[in-house]
């Protein structure tokens, strides 16, 4: 870890990197999600989804086994299509930018155990959706929503001991980091978290990035620090980005956000309940349980996280700025932290200043320059709390 104190500046030369950067990524997004619209769209339009169903149908009369059928079918035919954007968007455009380590087989290594993992997860809640679907046709909305819920916070649990371990290697701190980690658990236990302990990752081995985050809820809950922001920021540093993801566990964020969370997939899919129920209709589907009605399904959910995709970035950016407010009182360390957001900007290649609707429609966090003048005007580090 870097023992440098020396206050962070932006590099205005990065900066512009960081405004082409951020642009073709904003693009990007666009297209994937213009490309995922218009992908399901053409199955319902051109009765490909019926074609299929159809198809299927001859082979099996399960109802267990035609939907994971037809989501394997049409889900196969979507990735190898998604094929090129994925891999300029997640492989060429960072390594263009300076910004990955990964290797070419390193990053295939990582869509194939990332399908390993998602698969058999999609379609267990598949299942249990389309399960639903014809067991109660007039409210299943309202249980998928509650089963939703539970899979988040078993997901919330397990993924730190589970997941996150299959994509990354995670230790202890090490002797060398001995005083940062009581300096970090110390911080913890004043906001009255407890967590299992302090860990880096090998953040490295993909990207020049650097990152903190606490990570897991209850008995798995972990302090997490990428081994490019160990070696790059000062303890100070360190300390003021683990306050702000405390701040978080302190104001009760993740519970708060899991309960709007579940409340805002409670409207959509009441409203997607309707969109099935006309659908059915439009495209002579046999109800809203037929798998030909998936196209239609990802279509409507697409489409409501498209348009509440501001509220919700709203709602976390007022979350985001409240855990910066409590990073500055615990820690009484404004230049600290402003530092350690410019290190960041410099290092992520993160846009510091975006356009105000930019901001407004992409963005989970208050704009970095919002965030870098909060921490310069909050004062000097108070006596005894370095």
């Amino acid at each position: 870890m870097s023992e440098a104190t020396a206050q962070a500046t932006l590099d205005p030369e990065r900066q512009r990197q960081a405004r082409v950067y951020a642009r073709l990524q904003r693009r990007l997004e666009v297209i994937d999600m213009l490309f995922g619209g218009a992908y399901a769209l053409a199955w319902l339009a051109f009765g490909w989804g019926k074609a299929l169903g159809a198809s299927l149908a001859g082979l099996t009369a399960s109802p267990w086994l035609l939907p994971p059928l037809f989501a394997l079918a049409f889900g196969a035919v979507y990735f190898i299509l998604d094929v090129p954007l994925s891999y300029y968007a997640g492989f060429s455009l960072p390594h263009r930018f300076g910004q990955s380590n990964q290797t070419r087989s390193g990053w295939a290594a990582d869509q194939l155990k990332g399908m390993a993992v998602s698969l058999p997860l999609g379609l267990v809640l598949l299942e249990v959706i389309y399960f639903l679907l014809r067991s109660d046709p007039q409210t299943w909305w309202l249980w998928v929503a509650g089963v939703l819920l539970v899979f988040q916070v078993l997901l919330a649990n397990l993924v730190p001991v589970l997941i996150m371990p299959l994509f990354n290697k995670y230790v202890p701190l090490g002797e060398e980091h001995a005083d940062l980690a009581a300096r970090l658990m110390r911080l913890a236990e004043r906001a009255n978290t407890k967590v299992q302990g302090v860990y880096k990752f090998d953040m490295s081995r993909r990207t020049r990035s650097a990152n903190a985050a606490l990570t897991g809820l209850g008995s798995t809950r972990r302090i997490i620090l990428g081994d490019t922001l160990l070696s790059e920021f000062s303890a100070d540093e360190i300390e003021t980005v683990l306050a702000h993801e405390l701040g978080h566990q302190v104001h009760r964020d993740i519970p708060v956000g899991i309960a709007i969370e579940t409340v805002i997939t409670l409207v959509g899919l009441y409203l997607i309940s309707l969109v099935l129920n006309l659908g059915v209709v439009w495209f002579g589907l046999a109800g809203p349980a037929d798998p030909a009605a998936l196209p239609l399904l990802v279509l409507a959910l697409g489409l409501y996280g498209v348009i509440t995709m501001p509220l919700t970035n709203a709602y976390s950016r007022w979350r985001e700025r409240r855990a910066d407010e409590y990073a500055l009182e615990a820690t009484g360390n404004g230049p600290a932290f402003a530092s350690a957001l410019t290190r960041l900007a410099n290092q992520n290649l993160a846009e510091v200043d975006p356009e105000g609707w930019v901001e407004f429609v992409f963005y989970s966090h208050p704009a970095l320059a919002r965030r870098i003048r909060m921490a310069e005007g909050a004062g000097p580090v108070r006596a005894g709390t370095a």
